[in-house]
């Protein structure tokens, strides 16, 4: 699933549009329906509570990356504390407020330079808050925008990558979502539907993620399992070029170390040589 952006929604661009508009009001020498608005919705309420987060991190500059990271992870972390009903309630109020008083089309036409950076940090933090399957690339980029943004060095994706993977770690339901996602458009990349030696690799990938020593004796295990298969279905290959080539493969594939982790790609390459242990079945 993706978030999409919705402006009608974006605490922190719905305060700045209000600003904006005060501005506009006040230099046509006429009152501002958008002062008592702000007061209202934006003071003691959910909406000035995660209006604030957005402060947090788009009034930053030129920050070191670490640091960016830091300010992101914990405003995203402090979002899940907000009642998510109230302020669905409140921005639903405001849009309606501003609706008596502005016209919303031209009230939204107006161009904010960190419309990007805005978008950003609403889709990030809809996604933490969402109990639904999300798109673990749309999470690296938007976080990628941020970062850009805040920090005077260039991003690199794959740190990026790894520190949502990471950050993950320390939610179990939405770890499960993510690796299952992220294994699963790996994998598919290359080959099609999964067979059930396949499926039971991903499944206790999903269950034991968070028990590195009962994944690595499964993965030690299904590995000594893929060889004997291999094995066998090499020695009744009729091609002696094939038969030498799966030699080459099968000894290529050993147990991991007692002390290793296992990663997203020993899992791939578990799934790989189950589906090699397909072809070769059809092949003979």
């Amino acid at each position: 699933m993706l978030i999409k952006h919705n402006k009608f929604k974006n605490s922190g661009l719905l305060f700045e549009l209000l600003v904006r508009q005060i501005t506009a009001d006040t230099l046509s020498s006429k009152e501002s329906p958008a002062v008592n608005i702000l007061k209202k919705f934006f003071v003691k309420t959910e909406l000035g509570k995660e209006y604030k987060l957005y402060d947090t991190v788009l009034k930053q500059s030129q920050i070191t990356e670490t640091k960016a990271n830091i300010i992101i992870d914990e405003v995203l972390k402090a979002s899940r504390k907000l009642n998510r009903t109230t302020l669905r309630k409140e921005k639903y109020n405001l849009i309606s407020e501003i609706k008596k008083h502005y016209n919303l089309d031209e009230f939204f036409k107006t161009k904010l330079p960190n419309y990007k950076n805005q978008a950003a940090l609403y889709t990030l933090i809809e996604i933490y808050n969402s109990q639904e399957l999300t798109n673990p690339d749309q999470i690296i980029t938007n976080k990628m925008t941020l970062l850009e943004s805040l920090t005077t060095q260039p991003i690199k994706e794959k740190e990026v990558r790894d520190n949502v993977i990471e950050e993950f770690k320390k939610y179990d339901k939405d770890l499960r979502l993510l690796t299952y996602q992220v294994l699963l458009e790996k994998f598919n990349g290359k080959y099609g539907s999964l067979n059930d030696n396949q499926k039971t690799v991903l499944r206790e990938f999903i269950n034991s993620v968070d028990n590195n020593a009962r994944l690595r004796d499964f993965y030690n295990t299904k590995i000594v399992e893929v060889k004997s298969q291999l094995s066998k279905l090499t020695k009744s290959m009729p091609d002696k070029v094939t038969q030498i080539k799966l030699n080459e493969v099968i000894s290529l594939i050993n147990e991991v170390d007692k002390t290793a982790k296992i990663s997203n790609d020993d899992v791939v390459n578990l799934l790989q040589y189950y589906s090699l242990i397909e072809e070769l079945k059809t092949v003979k």
